[in-house]
């Protein structure tokens, strides 16, 4: 039995994503575990980033993780930021995102005594990967669609996956950078333990047309029989 196989079931699905609507409609019918965002998203978003997690902190519950990331890439200006994100919400499941440069490499073990929890970002290779699980960070997010450009990303992030198991760190893979859901689909059959999709992609995952003409086929034949489109 290889490494991944005897990976726990503790898989965690996030939206990575600064539209509140969406993150909304999203979490009103699917058990999302919490919210990623990047210095890019929020930007895009057309909000300030203070409003940003004002609304994160409205919509999504304690319970729910809210991921973001520091945009200096000096030592100084990254411990800075990530203890200003880490006060959101009083700290509650609050993760900051760090990139893998030799500056962020140099932050994480700073960021992590300090009892911050941190996603190391920017992973284009299992080794950067590698070196930001030895620092200690909790969470390692390569960049799936990007590593496809170089090469086979999903091939590569699976062998990062069994790596870990083999040298027993608790840095979690949580699997970012999406294009379509087959890759989505690759890497949770491959048993990933975390991942983190736009949502539209999340939509095209679960809105299959084919459920769609099943169910007006079935509500068309219940009217044709009795008359009505409810059981009674």
């Amino acid at each position: 039995m290889s490494p991944l196989s005897e990976r726990l079931p503790n898989m965690e699905f996030f939206i990575d994503s600064a539209d509140i609507e969406a993150i909304r409609e999203l979490c009103s019918f699917l058990p999302i575990d919490g919210v990623t965002t990047n210095p890019t998203i929020i930007t895009k978003s057309g909000k300030g980033p203070q409003q940003v997690f004002d609304e994160l902190c409205e919509v999504l519950t304690e319970d729910q993780k809210i991921i973001a990331q520091v945009v200096s890439l000096d030592y100084e200006g990254i411990l800075e930021e990530a203890e200003k994100i880490a006060s959101i919400r009083g700290g509650k499941n609050i993760v900051v995102k760090i990139p893998v440069t030799r500056e962020g490499l140099r932050t994480i073990p700073a960021v992590k005594a300090k009892g911050i929890s941190v996603l190391a970002t920017g992973i284009y290779s299992p080794d950067q990967a590698f070196w930001a699980a030895k620092a200690g960070a909790d969470y390692l997010a390569p960049y799936v669609n990007r590593m496809c450009n170089y090469g086979d990303g999903i091939g590569q992030v699976i062998e990062l996956i069994e790596t870990l198991a083999i040298y027993g760190f608790e840095a979690k893979v949580c699997a970012a950078s999406f294009k379509n859901v087959d890759q989505v689909h690759q890497l949770l059959a491959a048993g990933v333990p975390a991942i983190t999709v736009n949502p539209g992609t999340i939509r095209d995952m679960i809105d299959h047309p084919g459920t769609g003409i099943a169910m007006k086929e079935f509500t068309a034949n219940w009217k044709k029989a009795y008359g009505r489109t409810s059981l009674q």
